[in-house]
């Protein structure tokens, strides 16, 4: 591998590992001190460069990508604060475990602690949230600290893609000259072609075979029989990347005879599994003590993925008197009611496979029959209590809109997109309502949906970078739900849809400030709750079609949102669909439909 100066040769070996290791695209962002590693990315036929002009809006954007396919896409910055404009991402990526390489351009060492412009401590400077980190040396024609960077850049990829996957960190000092200026005499000819040019047949320098967790047969067995029992439970919160096999799960499924309490984000709420199993969506519209208490309680609870986004869920895991097996692949804690018994170290899509091979027992039918029944009690009190005469195309989601004083109805956006989504679609949610109300009004379905939404740390910020990073992997319609505030925090995100060529359908549920904070007790004291937690903001959002070239479209009422989105999916280009809603109302709506679900099945 000939080349021009030293960085040019280090900014080559460093590109020329990530496409060796199977990585197909980067996101980089403009900066002077990255130039080595941009200019190496560019000129690479193998890799697709995504350029993203804040850094911010960047590593969100690679964090969706990497979020819909559970690979890594790197990230490429320039010194100084636009490596600490990644941070807030990094902290998502840690806590959902989505695998980010961060390569952070530095200046020279002897810079650091001296008062230089643009230089700031980039030393592990992500902290914790990092799986692993290493300042690389400064370039040098040297054939053994070359074959250290391509051995570097090889674990790096698979720290990241490790047992929990995760953000690593590539701290990459350079000096001048950063262009491909010619450096006589910089790059010996006889450069070693090992330590140059890498491995023969493109393979990686370093291949990491990474074994799987799994129980011996002993254990195996002393689960498996722990699981025999007639009333039990399968909970699957949020997957990790890339997700869990919905058949090894519907096989365990059928095993134990136990019901799957699908999350929205599991993998599990949507797919040809839900013909077959008992699968349940409206729990945080019925687990209410005043139902449950009168329920026998599960003598056993399985539980894979994240915390359940439903806290009446989780409420409900930490009242009933049941053993509850959390499995999880790292042996992390992850679930804060402190109520569990035993953690498993264990991949759960393997460990679900091996237990419907050993589990004897088919459990309580009458068991399975009281979760979808009330189920299917939610279902009809939805509908029958917010019904506005528009027929669903889907008996399955079968919510309508409240079209009276409060307007359309939050929840039912939600419902209403599930019902006329195209398959296969990637659906993200953002944070705050439009999470909740997918847990609650998404009915589990055969359609060919993937759900994903940034519950790692569970932030508003970067989530329509987010969904335009997941829209550029994959060739699946996708539509954002997304709240006003969320829309505002990121609108920066926006112009990603046009240099990176990212198409999506993006609803916009605008109740003018925070309305998810009418759920909590400040409600009732205000001042402070107006200004300072619901916060009304009075934007108008349409003059951001015309800035980013959106087709932008104002609606108030569930049919003109059910054709406008039917327009906007059948048409090329990105759409924006403003749905015009009351915080307050739709909140009181949720409250009631509560209270006579609850009438409802304590009847």
């Amino acid at each position: 591998m000939s080349a021009p100066n030293r960085n040019v040769l280090w900014g080559r070996a460093i590109v020329d590992e990530l496409a060796r290791s199977g990585v197909e695209s980067v996101v980089v962002s403009p900066g002077s001190r990255s130039t080595p590693l941009v200019t190496a990315v560019s000129e690479h036929d193998d890799l697709h460069v995504f350029s993203v002009l804040d850094e911010r809006s960047a590593a969100y954007f690679a964090l969706g990508r990497a979020r819909r396919t559970g690979e890594v896409t790197p990230l490429i910055c320039t010194s100084g604060t636009a490596a600490a404009n990644y941070h807030p991402a990094v902290i998502e990526a840690d806590r959902g475990r989505v695998p980010l390489l961060l390569l952070t351009a530095d200046r020279p060492p002897e810079l650091r602690d001296s008062g230089a412009n643009q230089t700031v401590d980039q030393e592990k400077l992500y902290g914790d949230a990092a799986r692993w980190y290493k300042d690389l040396p400064e370039p040098e024609a040297d054939e053994r600290k070359l074959r250290s960077l391509r051995t570097d850049v090889a674990r790096a990829l698979a720290a990241a893609t490790g047992t929990p996957s995760g953000p690593v960190h590539l701290n990459c000092p350079f000096r001048k000259p950063l262009e491909p200026t010619p450096v006589p005499g910089d790059v010996p000819a006889d450069l070693d072609p090992l330590a140059a040019a890498g491995r023969d047949g493109d393979r990686p320098f370093v291949t990491t075979t990474a074994g799987v967790p799994r129980l011996d047969h002993a254990d195996l067995q002393r689960l498996a029989e722990a699981l025999t029992v007639d009333r039990g439970l399968i909970v699957a919160g949020p997957a990790d990347p890339p997700g869990v096999d919905p058949q090894a799960v519907t096989a365990l499924a059928h095993a134990t005879g136990f019901p799957i309490v699908a999350d929205p984000l599991s993998g599990l709420r949507f797919g040809g599994h839900t013909r077959v199993t008992t699968t349940v969506g409206g729990y945080d519209g019925y687990l209410d003590p005043r139902v449950t208490d009168d329920w026998p309680a599960p003598e056993a609870i399985l539980r894979i993925g994240a915390s359940p986004t439903s806290k009446r869920l989780r409420k409900y895991l930490a009242r009933v008197d049941a053993r509850e097996f959390v499995v999880d692949p790292a042996g992390e804690w992850r679930e804060a009611e402190f109520t569990a018994s035993d953690l498993v170290v264990a991949d759960p899509s393997r460990l679900a496979a091996r237990l419907a091979e050993v589990v004897r027992g088919a459990g309580d039918a009458d068991w399975r029959d009281r979760w979808a029944a009330a189920d299917r009690t939610h279902r009809e009190v939805v509908a029958d209590a917010t019904g506005d005469g528009v027929e669903p195309r889907s008996t399955s989601n079968r919510l309508q809109a409240d079209d009276g004083a409060g307007g359309y109805f939050e929840g039912a956006i939600l419902a209403d997109v599930a019902d006329l989504a195209p398959e296969p679609s990637t659906l993200v949610v953002s944070n705050s309502n439009p999470v909740r109300d997918a847990d609650r009004f998404m009915a589990p379905t055969d359609a060919g949906y993937t759900v994903i939404g940034n519950r790692g740390a569970s932030g508003i910020d970067g989530v329509v970078s987010t969904a335009l990073g997941a829209g550029s992997a994959t060739t699946d319609h996708l539509t954002l739900v997304i709240g006003d505030l969320a829309y505002y925090h990121d609108g920066n995100g926006l112009l990603s849809a046009l240099r990176c060529g990212v198409e999506a359908t993006i609803v916009l549920i605008q109740n003018d400030g925070g309305g998810i904070f009418h759920r909590l007790p400040i409600e009732s004291f205000d001042p402070p709750f107006t200004e300072s937690f619901r916060t009304p903001h009075g934007l108008d959002f349409e003059p951001t079609g015309e800035l980013y070239d959106l087709d932008y479209t104002a609606v108030d009422d569930r049919a003109s949102f059910r054709d406008a989105y039917a327009d906007a999916v059948a048409s090329d280009g990105t759409d924006v669909i403003d749905v015009r809603t009351d915080g307050e109302a739709s909140q009181r709506t949720r409250e009631r439909l509560v209270e006579e679900t609850v009438a409802e099945l304590t009847e």
